[in-house]
């Protein structure tokens, strides 16, 4: 009985691996066949299981090389009720390469590469049109702001509220909309669909 269990533990816990691994293959963020990843490995270009980047909070065990001379334009607008400073947490991970500053090819300690991202993806380094981020949402926000859902009551739709599902250390980050590994499955890499605008209303009482 001790043998069939252990057995029927090891088979979840594959499949559990497999199923994550499926997430991220064939996604936006799988860079496993670009003539840049020589090592053709997944996961290595953002991720490392050792010699991680710890000098940014929140970055789970960090690989590629953050842009160290980047100065941002940030979103700005007199109904904002919040001050948004430069990027930080995990929304400059995600500005390590979409802000293209940075080659993608610059992980594992290159800091050298002449491949940049391009096209639709690239931000560049003004974000102001674009949703403000590593701002705080709290209560005190929604209260002030009168708009927003207060985040540590409101459910999210995600499998909790706002606050636990969304939010990054009581902050609005890129991850607070988009799911980098794709597991939603939802076009542009969204954390949930946005059909009527339903990703918009989880957060905005409108």
């Amino acid at each position: 009985m001790k043998k069939l269990t252990t057995l029927l533990t090891i088979s979840l816990l594959l499949a559990i691996v497999q199923l994550g691994f499926a997430q991220i293959t064939g996604s936006s963020h799988d860079f496993s066949g670009q003539s840049w990843n020589t090592t053709t490995e997944i996961c290595i270009v953002c991720h490392t299981p050792h010699n991680a980047d710890v000098s940014v909070l929140n970055a789970p065990l960090w690989n590629h090389s953050i842009s160290s001379v980047a100065t941002y334009t940030m979103y700005s607008s007199a109904t904002l009720n919040s001050t948004a400073g430069q990027p930080d947490g995990s929304s400059k991970l995600c500005l390590s390469c979409h802000d293209g500053t940075v080659a993608l090819e610059n992980f594992g300690g290159v800091t050298t590469g002449t491949n940049y991202l391009t096209g639709g993806t690239l931000m560049g380094t003004d974000l102001g049109n674009d949703h403000p981020i590593s701002i705080t949402y709290d209560a005190a926000l929604a209260a002030a702001d009168g708009g927003l859902f207060n985040p540590n009551t409101t459910q999210s739709g995600l499998g909790g509220t706002i606050s636990a599902t969304m939010l990054i250390g009581d902050k609005m980050q890129c991850s607070s909309c988009h799911d980098v590994h794709n597991s939603a499955g939802i076009n542009g890499l969204l954390l949930k669909s946005n059909s009527a605008s339903a990703l918009c209303l989880t957060c905005h009482n409108k």
